[in-house]
């Protein structure tokens, strides 16, 4: 399994890294495990904020959570200089900025969980948690940290 051919047969390309928007390292390993810092729904420069649920539908959450989901590989990949000498994805954690009454943040990250099945086939599932919130920094929708073991 080569992870460049897995993101280019599902179309997913990797983009140039976010900056950091505070204090703290945005990846950090220890042995051989790597943490990646909360990776926003930035694409392109460009802040896809809104609470879903309200002002963002379930589709556009979704979108969101890929996003975040292909900055954490582009990240990573900066990092690694290889994404192929990852071993699996060990655990993510999503936040959903929703409206009161929005229940379906599981249903949202489950777009970062697909670009990391895609990217890592069989080593790409992972252990999750979604989690709703009323707000992220930026007024972003979506905000996706991980664990991956090399």
């Amino acid at each position: 399994m080569d992870v460049y051919e897995n993101l280019k047969e599902h179309g997913i390309e990797l983009n140039s890294k976010l900056a950091p928007a505070g204090l703290y390292k945005p990846i950090n390993q220890t042995g051989n495990l790597i943490f990646i810092s909360g990776q926003g729904s930035i694409e392109n420069g460009v802040s896809l904020t809104g609470k879903a649920g309200d002002e963002v539908t379930l589709e556009q959450a979704q979108k969101a959570a890929r996003v975040c989901a292909v900055n954490t590989l582009s990240l990573l990949q900066e990092y690694l200089g290889d994404l192929n000498r990852v071993k699996r994805v060990v655990k993510i954690v999503g936040f959903v900025a929703g409206a009161d009454d929005f229940t379906q943040q599981a249903l949202v990250i489950n777009g970062a969980s697909q670009v990391f099945i895609d990217a890592f086939g069989e080593n790409g599932k992972h252990a999750r948690s979604a989690i709703g919130t009323n707000s992220l920094p930026l007024g972003l929708t979506v905000e996706v940290e991980s664990i991956f073991e090399i």
